[in-house]
């Protein structure tokens, strides 16, 4: 959906479902009603192998997955394709399980690190009991294809499984391919969204090698604060978040109930550090898909910012919102609530823009205490925000991710 100045607007692709399971809650509502409420899901890790590491807190999914898998999906997943399958049967549930050729029926689910704890499990019972002891479903549960993989054998999608990896920029650039398979006619359904597990030892400790990660472990509710002055890094999460997208012909045609629609999206990549975001490809992402959806920036009534709670990335993300939106479109971070999904994070901004458009609130931006005074934006503090009547409804998503990744995607309302 890179459109240029002088492209024509793109059609929409139309969403007709949406489902997530996080930190927060096991399902949209309860999502919903967690993030307005200002709930935290972030909580202090009692594992034993936390005992050495720097970290000790993260934000993880509670419910028991058990529940909604059976006991061979159970064995044969890994703990990411099992939360990217909960999500995407709740949206399809949500959608209506439409009727739709499966030739026709694609999937989309991007994903930084897919099966990595399977991976880590597994070498080291390689390592402590020998290869005898190794799982034969190991390499199935590792491919970091797996999630749209299983998703597409549950839904008998053959239309594709796709799996973009950009780091923390996959979910969103999962929507924005399902997206341009829309528009471009190759489906006429698609489930797009990103997913990882990865709260473990390695990847805690490669994080916190580089200090990208919140320190506060005696406080775990209030270390994730994006654009807050005292914020000291992100605190790592794990979850999986999904739309269904459908050709406004086809939505249509079988009466489908729109909850929103991609009006326009961009990919870019900054060609710049292997980890050092550039604002300048940040402003350029945001303006290639405020173009694509046709709008000027006086007509996104609000932003889901990317902003993590790092204390560079967020003071750099602002700059760039403020020099395209200027400082008054109100600005939030769901990061405070959930910490930080990597691949799972840009499209669980998608399912919250959706559901702001559709009921008028926004929610807050968590633990702000003193909004940073190098980022000039309108960040939403409160609980929850009520839009403003004759707002906008139209939502921006920013994702970005090591290696440059940087994705924005333009939802408006049903």
């Amino acid at each position: 959906m890179n459109a240029g100045p002088n492209s024509a607007v793109q059609p929409r692709a139309i969403i007709t479902g949406s489902g997530t399971i996080n930190p927060v809650g096991s399902t949209v509502s309860e999502t919903w009603a967690g993030l307005v409420a200002g709930k935290s899901g972030i909580a202090a890790l009692g594992d034993t192998w936390t005992e050495q590491l720097p970290v000790k807190i993260a934000g993880q999914v509670t419910a028991d997955l058990s529940e909604h898998l059976s006991t061979r999906e159970m064995k044969r997943m890994d703990r990411c394709g099992q939360l990217a399958l909960i999500a995407a049967r709740e949206a399809w549930a949500q959608a209506g399980a439409p009727d739709v050729d499966p030739e026709r029926f694609a999937v989309v689910i991007g994903s930084a690190y897919g099966g990595l704890g399977s991976t880590l499990e597994q070498d080291r019972t390689l390592a402590a009991s020998g290869p005898r002891k190794v799982s034969p479903h190991t390499l199935t549960r590792l491919m970091v294809n797996g999630p749209a993989a299983w998703v597409s054998i549950d839904l008998g999608a053959r239309g594709g499984a796709r799996t973009p990896v950009s780091a923390c920029a996959s979910g969103a650039e999962a929507i924005v391919q399902g997206a341009e398979m829309i528009r471009s006619g190759a489906a006429d359904v698609v489930i797009a969204g990103g997913v990882d597990a990865s709260v473990n030892d390695l990847v805690i400790t490669g994080f916190s090698q580089i200090r990208a990660l919140s320190t506060r472990n005696d406080d775990p509710q209030r270390a994730s604060r994006p654009f807050d002055g005292g914020r000291d890094g992100f605190v790592l999460a794990e979850g999986a978040a999904v739309v269904v997208l459908e050709s406004e012909e086809h939505a249509r045609a079988r009466g489908a109930g729109v909850l929103g629609a991609v009006a326009g999206g961009a990919v870019t990549s900054d060609a710049n550090d292997i980890v050092a975001a550039d604002p300048a490809m940040q402003r350029r992402v945001m303006q290639k898909a405020l173009e694509s959806a046709g709008l000027a920036a006086e007509d996104i009534g609000f932003i889901h910012a990317h902003a993590t709670s790092t204390p560079v990335g967020d003071k750099l993300e602002g700059q760039a919102i403020n020099a395209i939106f200027g400082a008054d479109v109100p600005v939030t971070s769901t990061k405070g609530h959930t910490g930080h999904l990597l691949g799972g994070a840009g499209s669980l901004a998608a399912v919250v823009v959706v559901e702001a458009l559709r009921t008028g609130l926004l929610p807050g931006t968590l633990n702000v205490q003193e909004l940073d005074p190098e980022v000039d934006l309108n960040v939403v503090t409160e609980d929850a925000h009520r839009l403003q009547p004759g707002y906008r409804p139209a939502g921006l998503v920013n994702a970005f991710g090591f290696g440059g990744h940087s994705v924005a995607l333009v939802i408006t309302g049903a």
